[in-house]
């Protein structure tokens, strides 16, 4: 049992996640807890692990940065200052590949394998 198809993942905040873990800890057994917040064991397990390790703090949601380029690369028209921004971005990758070594011909053998692949 998934979520349905083109569903988005529940969210939860910390309060959230400190609420379900209180109701474990208040006496409730772990298949109860689950089926009154409607989350799996494996869910609850994960949320009990991290509160052990790191209390509270551990509960709290990571967000990955993602793709800072997305943001330019998606619209047709950029005004002077986005368009500086995307320009200074595109430098700060290509300064960083360069300090790592690769060289232009490195990137385009990159982008073409990663197309072979799929």
């Amino acid at each position: 049992m998934g979520r349905p198809k083109g569903g988005k993942n529940r969210e939860w905040s910390k309060e959230q996640k400190l609420e379900v873990i209180n109701y474990f800890f208040s006496g409730h057994t772990q298949r109860d807890t689950c089926v009154h917040f409607a989350i799996s064991r494996r869910q609850l397990d994960i949320w009990l692990t991290r509160y052990n390790e790191q209390g509270i703090e551990g509960l709290q949601n990571k967000r990955k940065p993602g793709n800072p380029l997305s943001k330019y690369s998606r619209r047709k028209e950029l005004t002077p200052l986005e368009q500086l921004e995307y320009e200074n971005m595109l430098l700060r990758i290509e300064n960083e590949r360069l300090k790592k070594g690769y060289t232009e011909e490195d990137a385009i053998i990159a982008k073409s394998s990663i197309r072979n692949m799929r």
